[in-house]
């Protein structure tokens, strides 16, 4: 028998109930399709919540490793283990996983497929600066602890004479303390800068890079110094021969940079950046003479002079 005899022979009656049954069931299966559905959605979205979370932050001494293009806008200083430190995070989406305090274990070599194990501050500013590619950073998650970027605490005797406005002992021994470790400190830096320098005249300019960055980033938090200079000496000489050492590597935007900031640290001998020679392939770079301009102001303005001759029609 065909379905459509079939149909034909079926009485009006069990037609309407068969519909009605049929409507029912399929009631009861859209309600049933659409509450399963409410809870797959809802789990899934708690569980996508979860992961979420899981992913964006986790647990203090975990890492985790970022692929990132140049330039990076992350941040870094010196910690006080000679490491290096976010203290800077921007607000791009790349850099969501990242958090200030974060430590940087390996990063990627300065050419090639190598990874290098962070061992220094200045080893890792190095590679990061040097490499035309895209920079590989495997970092400790730190859960924002900034102890390795902090002075080291003052003693409970210190603190408590400070609090209760007295000067003793404590006092006196913290002031030594400090005056030692200044003395040390300035020592190390000296000792660094030595050993970079001989690394320069020996022509070794990657590792004289890395030795001058660690002394720049050893400059002391607010300094001031007895001529109101908040930066130290050392620290305008280490811009310098950084920038040295970048214009003798061929690295024209980081050789400026440098020059940048030594100048804005207080080096005024600017007819030394013009004429120096371990400066002579940053000095044919157009942007040489627009960063040297604008904190050296020349006696002949070349733009006023091009519009006087055009005055006269002259070229």
């Amino acid at each position: 028998v065909t379905a459509r005899a079939y149909s034909a022979r079926t009485s009006p009656a069990r037609t309407h109930t068969h519909a009605f049954m049929s409507a029912l069931h399929a009631q009861r299966a859209a309600a049933l399709n659409t509450a399963s559905l409410s809870t797959f959605t809802k789990d899934r979205r708690h569980s996508h919540i979860a992961r979420r979370f899981s992913v964006v932050r986790a647990a203090k001494g975990d890492t985790y490793e970022a692929t990132l293009p140049k330039p990076i806008e992350l941040k870094f200083n010196r910690g006080n283990d000679g490491g290096a430190y976010v203290v800077f995070v921007p607000t791009d989406p790349i850099y969501d996983r990242f958090q200030v305090g974060d430590k940087i274990e390996a990063v990627s070599a300065s050419f090639g497929d190598e990874i290098w194990g962070a061992e220094s501050y200045g080893q890792v500013m190095y590679a990061i600066k040097n490499r035309n590619g895209d920079i590989y950073l495997k970092m400790t998650d730190m859960d924002g602890d900034l102890s390795a970027l902090q002075q080291t605490e003052k003693s409970s005797a210190f603190k408590s004479e400070r609090a209760g406005g007295n000067y003793g002992a404590g006092t006196k021994e913290q002031q030594m303390n400090n005056y030692s470790k200044k003395r040390e400190l300035e020592n190390q830096r000296l000792d660094m800068f030595d050993e970079a320098i001989e690394l320069y005249n020996g022509k070794d300019f990657d590792n004289a890079l890395i030795v001058f960055e660690e002394v720049a980033a050893l400059e002391p938090k607010n300094y001031m110094g007895d001529d109101f200079s908040k930066t130290t000496e050392i620290y305008k000489v280490a811009q310098y021969n950084i920038a040295c050492c970048f214009s003798k590597l061929g690295k024209a935007d980081e050789s400026l940079l440098a020059l940048k900031r030594c100048m804005s640290a207080g080096w005024i001998d600017y007819r030394k950046i013009r004429t120096d020679p371990s400066l002579e392939f940053v000095q044919k770079q157009p942007e040489f003479t627009e960063l040297m301009d604008k904190f050296d102001e020349p006696l002949i303005n070349t733009n006023a002079i091009k519009a006087f001759k055009s005055l006269f029609g002259q070229k």
